[in-house]
């Protein structure tokens, strides 16, 4: 099984909130997913992330590839700088 590390889509229309999820690679994006380590919110003013960093390096190190914008905010989140 492929797993990736990617957003969930939620909120309302025009009031998006993300979690961040560990999926299998062939379900949909909001479909279901295998674990959620975290939170983005973009609409705040600077964005909220929060990540469990334990979490997610316990999956990378399992083979669950980040999305590029699951990448960039664990950057910003000081998750790892790869």
């Amino acid at each position: 099984m492929s797993t990736k590390i990617r957003l969930k889509r939620m909120g309302a229309k025009k009031n998006p909130f993300y979690r961040i999820v560990i999926a299998d690679s062939r379900s949909p994006r909001d479909g279901r997913f295998i674990e959620e380590i975290g939170t983005y919110n973009p609409t705040k003013d600077p964005a909220i992330i929060n990540v469990d960093a334990e979490k997610a390096q316990k999956w990378i190190n399992e083979g669950a590839k980040p999305s590029d914008t699951v990448k960039a905010l664990f950057k910003k989140a000081g998750v790892f700088n790869n």
